[in-house]
């Protein structure tokens, strides 16, 4: 069987420092007598060199241009840039996290070259889990509550509220609107530091397990505007992560909840890169610039949250998506589409046609059944 020819570019989307495949990832592959190409310098920022890489079995290319020519399949962090459209070639499978949701143009060059786009984020296991998502929102929802602690601090704008008080004085108040992924994260690290925590959602089977499993640490709250407003007055912290796998994020935080929270208090929201929850967001932040102020109340929405621990991210994406990876190397990515109702669930975009259901309806594109264009999996 033909061997697969992986490409890995460097992330040039502003304050992206994580790099899709770490050394050790690519050394699997390259074992197994697959080509790894690597632009130069792509780990640096994570903490991997070019001689990482090289020992690793990977060859090192200097230029961008000639890493998108050669490889076969591309694997990302986060997906091609407007720079990049031209490079995007048909027939050529690039795994990366999309949010084409929030993308159209993105979507209309995939489109446009015929490219195969696996979504990375939208990847669903037969459990309703999505691997790769998971241990992004896992970093994202941790460092949500480090990030709002840090900015309490009155040098840096906030309340000059210590988020675990000390005896004797209440600790800082931390709102989680969704009880996921990544609410139960932050939940977690708000409560290890002796914050008073409340967590909102609409699932009761989801507020029962966070009661369950964080006892009296952690408040619950059933999610509806009456709550929302309660639970954001009394804010120090809110963190908004309600996030809809291939739709645009719902508004849940309107302007005038935002006006009646108290000053120096900070949200952060991290359904961002779908869109967010908050509606006085209207600009992303990024890791270099992560918050702005509005009616008092500091306003932080950076994308790529992970991207500020990106020696750890690194590793968590890299992980999560080498299952998938060594399918598409092992198969082709034809066959492994084919015979992987998890890998073929990422599937966006094939041969210039929109194979996500939910992606179609949302951008208002006709929608194509995949297994109309790989062909029927063989039982």
């Amino acid at each position: 069987m033909s061997k697969s020819v992986f490409g890995i570019p460097k992330e040039i989307d502003e304050g992206e420092t994580r790099v899709a495949l770490t050394p050790d990832s690519v050394k699997i592959l390259t074992k197994k007598g697959h080509k790894v190409y690597i632009e130069k310098n792509a780990g640096i920022l994570s903490g991997f060199s070019d001689e990482n890489y090289a020992n690793s079995g990977a060859e090192i290319l200097n230029t961008k241009e000639e890493l998108w020519q050669k490889a076969d399949i591309i694997v990302k962090v986060k997906n091609p840039t407007k720079e990049e459209y031209p490079l995007l070639r048909e027939g050529q499978v690039i795994f990366a996290i999309m949010h084409l949701a929030i993308n159209k143009e993105l979507v209309q060059n995939l489109l446009k070259k015929k490219v195969c786009a696996v979504c990375a984020e939208s990847i669903r296991t037969k459990e309703n889990e999505h691997p790769v998502l998971r241990p992004m929102s896992e970093v994202a929802g941790r460092l949500s509550v480090q990030l709002g602690a840090e900015y309490l601090i009155k040098t840096k704008g906030g309340r000059g509220v210590l988020i675990g008080g000390v005896p004797g004085v209440k600790p800082g108040k931390v709102v989680i609107i969704g009880g996921g992924v990544v609410g139960s994260n932050a939940a977690k690290v708000a409560a290890g530091m002796g914050a008073d925590v409340s967590v909102l959602d609409i699932n009761s089977k989801r507020l029962a397990k966070l009661d369950f499993i964080f006892n009296a640490s952690v408040k619950t709250h059933y999610c509806n505007p009456t709550t929302i407003l309660e639970e954001a007055k009394k804010a120090d912290i809110l963190i908004t992560a309600v996030y809809i796998p291939d739709r645009k994020a719902p508004k849940l935080l309107g302007e005038e909840v935002v006006k009646q929270m108290k000053k120096g208090s900070i949200i952060i929201d991290v359904a961002i890169d779908q869109g967010g929850n908050v509606e006085t967001i209207s600009e992303e932040t990024t890791i270099f610039n992560p918050v702005y102020e509005k009616y008092g109340v500091l306003h932080c929405a950076i994308s790529n949250l992970p991207a500020l621990t990106p020696k750890t991210s690194s590793y968590a994406y890299s992980y999560a998506i080498m299952p998938y990876i060594e399918e598409i190397a092992e198969y082709g990515s034809l066959e492994a589409i084919r015979n992987s109702d998890t890998l073929s669930s990422g599937v966006g975009t094939f041969k210039g046609r929109v194979t996500n259901m939910d992606l179609a309806q949302t951008l208002g594109y006709e929608h194509t059944e995949l297994s109309l264009l790989v062909g029927f999996k063989v039982e």
